[in-house]
């Protein structure tokens, strides 16, 4: 299989809403939009281009067993400054903390908010994990446990 896209489809009631909090907090341009659909892709060019739908839940091309608004979702954005984005979504735009700003042995340090859907938002930034959790990864990112991330 040769995959050419692949994105999170949130299904909801709260179509407009849910568009203009993804454009508006987090740089998403829409590509397509309907009332029951919209598209969403940040850096539109390029290796780096990132997706997310909107979807009405009652639409007909969702089985109808399945009509119900997205739950047990958590969005994961990797970002360069965490506490900056603690300081935009949490201080400023006063979004629901769901989880408090902190760093984690695992190599994350993060926060929780939600959208006006419900789905979780885990704001991350890669930090050095700890040595009991350097030996988890497979792939090489940790060459030594005084390197950070690639170096």
């Amino acid at each position: 299989m040769k995959l050419q896209g692949f994105y999170p489809v949130i299904m909801t009631e709260q179509i407009a809403e849910s568009a203009d909090f993804y454009t508006r907090l987090f740089g998403f341009e829409i590509v397509f939009e309907a009332d029951w659909y919209v598209s969403l892709k940040k850096g539109i060019e390029g290796p780096s281009a990132y997706e997310l739908a909107i979807l009405s839940k009652d639409h007909p091309t969702v089985p109808a067993a399945y009509q119900q608004r997205v739950q047990g979702l958590i969005l994961n954005f990797e970002v360069e400054d965490v506490d900056a984005e603690y300081e935009r979504l949490v201080i400023h735009e006063k979004l629901p903390l769901h989880l408090d700003i902190r760093d984690e042995e695992f190599g994350q340090r993060h926060f929780i908010v939600s959208d006006p859907n419900g789905v979780l938002i885990d704001m991350i930034k890669i930090i050095p994990p700890s040595q009991a959790f350097i030996e988890q990864y497979n792939e090489e990112v940790w060459s030594t446990k005084e390197d950070g991330p690639g170096e």
